[in-house]
């Protein structure tokens, strides 16, 4: 049942993501004071709602845990945490070249930037963190507290240009201001990138916690091997 879930978020993820890019190099007009770099905005953004949402789902899975103990839970945060990662980094990455070229450095210790890259080392720890800890249920205890705690992170991210306006440009999404600041043919893309993104992202969950599972399966064969 999984792998044709993954066979269909695939079917349909793949040729929108195909279709985005070519929305997104052919059709979509230049944005008038940066040119043909703003569409790095078409990735950048949307990977950081898609992380968003992984990081999200971690953590509510790691509430659901600590309340049930239910080691599947674990298991999800664990696969959200992962992807929510690989998405991070493609936002922190895709933000560096665009700021290469709109402000001429690669790095800006702007607070929308620090604190995008404080949220990815965060994550990053989580799992350090489960490395660090044998014990599969203190593992997993300590792991879903340390993914409450790390969410506040992704909401002063989110926060962070409307609190303290330095470099970093300001929100733009109608959603956000209230009002329309940007061609509604390319605010539309934004969304539409960011679905593709996140059914890309479902297919890395479903697959890493598969893997997650089989892993702990052989765990618990080889304890109880070194029990007998």
């Amino acid at each position: 049942m999984r792998s044709k879930l993954v066979m269909l978020l695939g079917l349909i993820g793949g040729p929108l993501l195909l279709r985005n890019l070519y929305v997104i190099l052919f059709q979509l007009p230049d944005e008038m004071e940066q040119g043909p770099v703003y569409r790095i905005f078409y990735y950048h953004l949307p990977a950081f709602l898609t992380a968003a949402a992984c990081y999200l789902s971690a953590m509510i899975c790691s509430i659901l845990y600590l309340k049930s103990k239910d080691a599947k839970y674990d298991a999800i945060a664990l696969a959200c945490t992962e992807t929510g990662l690989a998405f991070a980094a493609v936002n922190l990455v895709t933000g560096m070249f665009w700021g290469r070229i709109s402000w001429g450095i690669w790095w800006a210790w702007d607070p929308r930037l620090t604190w995008a890259l404080i949220c990815w080392l965060v994550y990053f720890g989580y799992l350090m963190l489960r490395k660090a800890i044998d014990d599969p249920t203190e593992r997993a205890k300590n792991a879903s507290a340390l993914s409450i705690f790390a969410f506040v992170s992704v909401a002063i991210t989110w926060k962070a240009i409307e609190w303290w306006r330095t470099q970093h440009p300001g929100p733009v999404l109608s959603i956000r201001t209230g009002e329309q600041r940007m061609d509604p043919f390319m605010e539309q893309m934004i969304y539409m990138n960011t679905v593709a993104l996140s059914l890309l992202a479902a297919i890395f969950i479903l697959v890493r916690l598969r893997q997650e599972e089989t892993q702990r399966e052989i765990d618990a064969l080889r304890r109880y091997a070194h029990a007998l």
